[in-house]
């Protein structure tokens, strides 16, 4: 129970860091709508990953990220570049691309964790139809502006875990990186969005 309260101050301690974050750069051509939809998108993904991280640490006691990096290089999972979306480079077209194209590695990271358990499964296949769902967003706005890509992306070759604690040390691992990789996003899209 006290972790639980921890993580949740943690949490509401980091959102609250990135909502006073000082802005990136000029705004763009973002509707509000779109903002307000990617922000309840992000709380759902964020919402289903601490879920994920919080059973994995009370039934298996993997509840520290940081010690397992090591693992997640030799197991291969990818991180998505958001080079477009800091602060030096912020740019509208390829902030929107890289954020899809994170969240289209993030799906296939999760289907690569199918089979991780099965009181963890339904928690799983929410963290996936939630990613599913932002990545389809972000989409949607992009060929709103004209900008998607004529081709969509392809998925690359995905972490094969071979036991059940590669899985479950992959699924800590997956859900910390996607609640970082979901705050810059958050961060960049809050600066693209008209005022």
């Amino acid at each position: 129970m006290k972790l639980t309260a921890l993580q949740l101050l943690l949490w509401h301690s980091a959102l609250w860091m990135v909502q006073e974050a000082a802005p990136l750069g000029p705004t763009g051509p973002l509707p509000q709508s779109f903002l307000l939809k990617c922000l309840e998108q992000m709380r759902k993904v964020q919402a289903d990953g601490t879920a994920l991280q919080e059973t994995l640490c009370a039934t298996h006691q993997l509840c520290h990220p940081e010690e397992l990096v090591l693992l997640g290089h030799a197991l291969g999972i990818p991180q998505p570049p958001l080079s477009s979306c800091s602060s030096q480079a912020l740019q509208l077209m390829g902030c929107l691309r890289q954020l899809h194209s994170g969240l289209f590695l993030y799906q296939g990271l999760l289907q690569a964790l199918a089979g991780i358990s099965p009181e963890l499964a339904p928690t799983l296949d929410t963290l996936q139809l939630d990613t599913t769902d932002f990545a389809i967003n972000i989409w949607q706005q992009m060929e709103d502006l004209g900008m998607a890509p004529a081709v969509p992306p392809t998925q690359g070759t995905m972490p094969a875990f071979t036991s059940a604690f590669q899985r479950r040390a992959g699924g800590v691992l997956v859900a910390s990186n996607l609640q970082s990789f979901l705050e810059l996003a958050y961060r960049a899209l809050r600066h693209f969005a008209k005022p």
